[in-house]
């Protein structure tokens, strides 16, 4: 085995051979290290982003359900305000007499007096005399009125016969003319004419029966 003298130019080239290699070994072991440093920088980069993220779309989550839940309760606050609610329930009067006042006073039936009637009326003849009277009711409609009579037989309570007609005046060149249209009798709507344009079943509705006739 043939050993080499230092200095001589072997041993020379063999120190510059070995310090390469010794540099590329020392550059590899520096690429590596700082792509392993490369690699957790990104690494760590990467999870604190995903962390950050998160994070984020966790508070926002929470932040739109606040958004959405005041959104909710206004809508609530607000269809509750327009709404009308309707109770029903019932009233108990422990009193037997309910006294109403501050009303109007209903207006009196007219009643016919003893000279009105003319009881003591006779014909020159002295024949029996029979009393009747009649009772109107009067409903307006239109620009006339609906009359409605109730004919009754001295002190009788129901009437022997009731009638119903349309009337209306209205001012002509000859004058003041009245139209009479016969609407009902006892309770009951007369015939539609067939050549006329007045619906008599229309007219009799505000006729005035009496009610236990």
């Amino acid at each position: 085995m043939n050993y080499v003298a230092s200095g001589t130019p072997e041993n020379i080239a063999l120190a510059q051979q070995v310090n390469s290699r010794l540099r590329a070994d020392s550059s590899y072991v520096a690429a590596r290290a700082f792509l392993f440093r490369a690699l957790g920088f990104g690494a760590f980069a990467c999870l604190a982003g995903i962390g950050v993220g998160a994070a984020a779309y966790g508070w926002a989550t929470l932040n739109q359900f606040d958004t959405a839940a005041e959104k909710i309760a206004a809508a609530m606050q607000a269809a509750l305000s327009d709404v009308t609610l309707k109770t029903k329930g019932e009233v108990t009067l422990t009193d037997n007499v309910l006294k109403l006042e501050g009303l109007p006073k209903a207006s009196a039936t007219p009643t016919p007096t003893k000279a009105q009637l003319g009881s003591d009326a006779a014909p020159a003849s002295k024949a029996a005399v029979n009393t009747t009277f009649t009772v109107f009711k009067q409903v307006s409609y239109l620009d006339g009125q609906i009359v409605t009579g109730w004919n009754f037989k001295d002190s009788a309570e129901q009437p022997y016969q009731q009638y119903c007609y349309f009337s209306r005046r209205s001012n002509e060149a000859k004058g003041q003319v009245e139209i009479k249209i016969d609407l009902a009798m006892d309770g009951k709507t007369l015939p539609q004419p067939q050549k006329s344009d007045v619906n008599l079943e229309i007219l009799a509705r505000n006729c005035v029966w009496h009610e236990k006739g």
